[in-house]
This record gives structure tokens, C-alpha cells and sequence, in this order.
């Protein structure tokens, strides 16, 4: 069955109803979307101990940072990834700069962007066509004891 023909048998209005998130989803507009800068100069440390990192006790925990404003960095995800090291990562996707990354347990351990369903490996580099050429910026991290640094 053509295009033309399936829309005309299930009716205009749940033709709409249907196809309107999908283009609207897949518009290249971004005039509603805030933006973000990726923030240079990262160092941080964080006390594994803390209530705060307590997602980060199992393999798959993530957790997000948001910055004061006296302090420089903007959003970063840090998790622990499914073999049980510590990774950390911008949560400004490099698609379109939108703030919405997130880690997920699921594939592997990837880094996606809950904005368009962008997908990074964890060092950054894309896994799907709407970032194949605009990597994840992704941190360093060395732990000592119970505190996790976090820089560049």
C-alpha cells in the first residue's frame, strides 16, 4: 500500500495525529531548544561517600552535576560504567547543544541524549547519524581512596 493510500484509509485526523510528532521530532529547527557552551577547564573532586554518589555504588549508577554559579562547570554526568569503571561526560550534547545526556545501562553502556536520541559510546564518539561528526566531550577521572577527580 502506497503512503498516499494508507492516509487516506485511516482518515486525516489520525493521519495528523500520527505524523505530526515525527515531523516535528525530526525538524531542524532548534529556535525552542535552549543551547548550551561545553565548559572548558574542568577539575573537580567528588566523595564517593557522599549521599550525592551514592547512584554511583553499582555498576550502571549515574549521576549529573550541575554547577553553582560561582563555580564554572556547567552540567557533567558521571557514572559508573557496566565493568565497573568511573567515566564522566558533558551532559551538553554535541548535536545540537542541547543539556540532556544521561548514561544508560542498556547497549553496553552508552551516553544519550534524552533531546533527539542521540547515542555516544563512552569515549565519546557517536553511534548513531545525527552526531557522526561532533563527538561527546568526555572527562578524565583518577580515583584515590573514596574521592573521584574529575578534569581535563
Amino acid at each position: 500500500m502506497e503512503r498516499k493510500q494508507f492516509l487516506k484509509s485511516i482518515g486525516a485526523g489520525a493521519a495528523f495525529a500520527l505524523l505530526f510528532p515525527c515531523v516535528n521530532g525530526c525538524s531542524s529547527d532548534a529556535e525552542d531548544l535552549e543551547t548550551f557552551e561545553v565548559t572548558d577547564g574542568v577539575d573537580f573532586t567528588l566523595d564517593l561517600n557522599s549521599e550525592q554518589a551514592a547512584p554511583l555504588a553499582e555498576n550502571g549508577g549515574y549521576i549529573s552535576i550541575k554547577s553553582s554559579p560561582e563555580l564554572k562547570y556547567l552540567d557533567i554526568v558521571v557514572a559508573r560504567n557496566l565493568e565497573g569503571q568511573l567515566i564522566a561526560a558533558s551532559k551538553i550534547c554535541s548535536h545540537q547543544q542541547t543539556e540532556g545526556i544521561y548514561f544508560s545501562d542498556t547497549d553496553d553502556g552508552v551516553f544519550i541524549c534524552s533531546t533527539h536520541n542521540s547515542k555516544f559510546a563512552q569515549d565519546g564518539t557517536s553511534l548513531n547519524l545525527n552526531t557522526t561528526s561532533n563527538p561527546l566531550k568526555i572527562f578524565n577521572t583518577e580515583l584515590q581512596g573514596s574521592i573521584l577527580r574529575v578534569f581535563e
